[in-house]
C-alpha cells in the first residue's frame, strides 16, 4: 500500500475502532456450522458447535496484507486487503455489508492459502480475522482493515509465493499461528464448500 494511502486509511479507520461493534453485527443473513460432521446450525442447539463459521457474500481478504501504525493506536494497525466475494471462514458471525459514516463496512475473513513461509522470531504482527474494513471508495477491489497488533505468539506465516532471508524480518504483516492455520484448514476439510490447499511451507527446516 503506497504511503498516501495508509495515511488516508489510517485516517479513516481512527474513527471507527468504537462505534463498529454496535452496529457490525446486526446482519439477517448468519449462518453457522458444526464443527463435528459439518452440519448446517438451523437454530437449534449442539453442545459439539464449530469455534468457526462459514460464509457467503463480500469480506476482505487480508491474507498476504502489510500493515501500517494508526495515529494514536498503540494496539492497532491498518493493513491494506482485498475486497472479495464468496464462501469465507471466521470466528464470529457473518456480517456482510454494513453502511456507516466512514464507508462501506465489511468484514475481514480467511479463505484458503497455498504457501506461507513460517517464521519463528519475535517481531510483531496483526490479527486481521473478523476485524473491521472500510472499503475504498476510488478503488472498490482494496479495503483498509483496523487490525490487532499481535505479540510473542510464534511460530507465524508470512503468506507468499515467494521466500528470501528477509521475509520474516520486514514489514508488519497480516498472520496467524502456524497452529491456527492449521485448526482452520481441519475445520474446512469438514466443508462441503470450500476445502483447503494442500499447504507448501517455502522455508527451510
Amino acid at each position: 500500500m503506497a504511503e498516501g494511502d495508509g495515511e488516508r486509511a489510517s485516517t479513516m479507520l481512527s474513527t471507527v475502532l468504537t462505534p463498529w461493534r454496535r452496529a457490525i453485527w446486526k446482519t439477517a443473513y448468519i449462518f453457522s456450522v458444526i464443527g463435528v460432521g459439518g452440519l448446517m446450525l438451523g437454530g437449534c442447539d449442539s453442545e459439539v458447535q464449530s469455534d468457526f463459521t462459514l460464509c457467503e457474500g463480500t469480506y476482505a481478504l487480508c491474507t498476504t496484507a502489510t500493515c501500517t501504525p494508526i495515529p494514536g493506536e498503540d494496539d492497532t494497525v491498518s493493513c491494506g486487503c482485498d475486497v472479495k466475494t464468496g464462501y469465507s471462514v471466521g470466528e464470529d458471525a457473518c456480517t456482510g455489508e454494513v453502511a456507516t459514516s466512514e464507508g462501506k463496512q465489511i468484514s475481514s475473513r480467511y479463505y484458503p492459502i497455498k504457501n506461507y513461509v513460517s517464521c519463528n522470531n519475535d517481531r510483531d504482527w496483526a490479527w486481521c480475522l473478523d476485524k473491521p474494513c472500510i472499503v475504498d471508495e476510488n478503488s472498490p477491489t482494496k479495503a483498509s482493515c483496523a487490525c490487532t497488533v499481535t505479540k510473542g505468539r510464534k511460530p507465524y506465516v508470512v503468506v507468499t509465493d515467494t521466500y528470501s532471508d528477509t521475509t520474516c524480518t520486514t514489514d508488519m504483516w497480516s498472520s496467524a499461528t502456524v497452529a491456527g492455520v492449521k485448526e482452520i484448514s481441519d475445520f474446512l476439510n469438514k466443508s462441503d464448500n470450500i476445502k483447503p490447499f494442500d499447504i507448501k511451507v517455502l522455508n527451510p527446516k
